[in-house]
Parts: C-alpha cells; sequence; structure tokens
C-alpha cells in the first residue's frame, strides 16, 4: 500500500525514472542529420580521403554517432551502400539540351565530357558508376542519348550497345587511372619521381631513344584538362574513324 501511494505522490515514477542508464544516448541532432543522402555524402568524403576500401557500414556509423544496425534503416548491405554512391555519380551527370542542330559527334563528346566531369573528382569510386548507368534513371537517360547519336552515326542497334559500353568504360578508366596522384612540371619532383626519370633517361640510347626523349612527361603529369581533353578526343575520333566503315 505504501508503495501505491508513493508511486502516486511521485506521478507513476520510482527511484528509477527511466532506463535510459542502459541504452544509448543519441542527439536529435544525430537522428536528423543520419539520412541516406547524409550517408551517401560521408562516404564519398570517406572514399575520397581514404580509398573505396575504407567504406564500411561499421566506420560510417562510427562518423555519424550511431550504431551499425542504424544504418541498415537507410541500406539493406554494403552493396546497396555501393549502388547508392554510383547513384549519386550518375545523377551528377548534366546532359546537353538533345537538338541543338549540331553534329552527332559534337554532341556525343559534350556528353561524355559530362559524364567525365561529373565523376572526375571521385576516382575511387568512379568505377562504381556502370552499376547504375543503366538502373538509375538518370543513366538510363544518358544510355539513351548516347545509342541514338551512335545509331545516327550509321551503327545498328547491337554496334551501338558495343561502342556505347566501351566509352562508358573507357571515360570510367581515365578517372580511375586519374595521373593527378603524379607531380605536375611545375612541381618539385620528390626523389622517386627523380629517381625513376633517371633511371629512364639512363636507358640504352640505341634500344629505348623514345622512352629517353619522352622520360620527363612518363614521370609527371604536365596538364590534367589537356590529358583528359586529349583522352576524348582519342575515343571520339575512333568511333568517328570506325562508323565509316
Amino acid at each position: 500500500m505504501t508503495d501505491v501511494i508513493h508511486l502516486a505522490a511521485t506521478g507513476g515514477r520510482t527511484g528509477c525514472t527511466s532506463y535510459s542508464w542502459w541504452m544509448p544516448k543519441r542527439s536529435d541532432t544525430t537522428r536528423t542529420r543520419l539520412s541516406r543522402e547524409s550517408i551517401v555524402a560521408s562516404a564519398i568524403d570517406l572514399a575520397d580521403a581514404e580509398g573505396l576500401e575504407a567504406v564500411t557500414i561499421r566506420r560510417l556509423a562510427q562518423q555519424h554517432g550511431v550504431t551499425p544496425m542504424a544504418m541498415y534503416w537507410h541500406f539493406n548491405d554494403k552493396d546497396s551502400l555501393l549502388d547508392g554512391l554510383a547513384e549519386h555519380l550518375i545523377a551528377g551527370v548534366e546532359l546537353p539540351e538533345p537538338g541543338d542542330g549540331a553534329a552527332w559527334d559534337v554532341q556525343l563528346r559534350l556528353i561524355l565530357e559530362r559524364f567525365l566531369e561529373a565523376i572526375r573528382p571521385h576516382p575511387a569510386i568512379a568505377a562504381l558508376a556502370m552499376r547504375q548507368i543503366l538502373a538509375a534513371e538518370s543513366g538510363l537517360q544518358m544510355a539513351e542519348r548516347v545509342l541514338g547519336l551512335l545509331r545516327q552515326a550509321g551503327f545498328s542497334a547491337v554496334k551501338a550497345a558495343e561502342v556505347g559500353t566501351f566509352l562508358m568504360c573507357a571515360v570510367i578508366t581515365l578517372v580511375a587511372s586519374d595521373p593527378s596522384p603524379f607531380p605536375r612540371a611545375d612541381d618539385e619532383p620528390g626523389q622517386a619521381v627523380r629517381d625513376k626519370r633517371a633511371r629512364l633517361e639512363a636507358l640504352s640510347p640505341e634500344r629505348y631513344p623514345n622512352v629517353i626523349a619522352s622520360a620527363p612527361a612518363l614521370v609527371t603529369c604536365r596538364e590534367q584538362d589537356g590529358y583528359f581533353g586529349l583522352n576524348l578526343d582519342l575515343l571520339v575520333q575512333g568511333v568517328r574513324g570506325i562508323s565509316r566503315d
């Protein structure tokens, strides 16, 4: 009876007012910021800084101050998380307006350039983009535009698919093998770069005259925009060449 009177007097609260002592505390701010978008943004930042292998459910949960189980409300597993990263990359492609009267190869190069611009800041996850090109709406739109231009160039539906797939893979590979980790020509070269250049220049001039002549460019990246532009030109001109066959 005394216990009943005590409960009534305290509004039903006992000396142990709640069981929060064994529950992890999470602020309203944490609950607000934990979303699919925020997780994807954190995962991309982590991949940019440390590589894709650093992106794990547990690591992201730690960054957001939640348990790993909280992450599974937004992604079923790591594979679905990677799909989310790929979808984010593809969604960032700003396709040019169609039907501006430009030749098919000019339009094709511009689409490839826009694709390159979207994934270039994230070389560590660039390869993931292929997962969503035919799954995400934005990826399907890009695929439709590319295939349409290739059909306009004279390719059959099958050949257009083969060439289009190659072009997408080539742009992704171009970014994944981004030369930016290597010093620019106007940077002070590190000892490893100097050693590599010296080794190339010490080769036999009779056997490797062209390697020796190109040694400075082989160990440094002179101008990245020019490098990427040159490779896009190679891709499009190659497509233009075989379209005449």
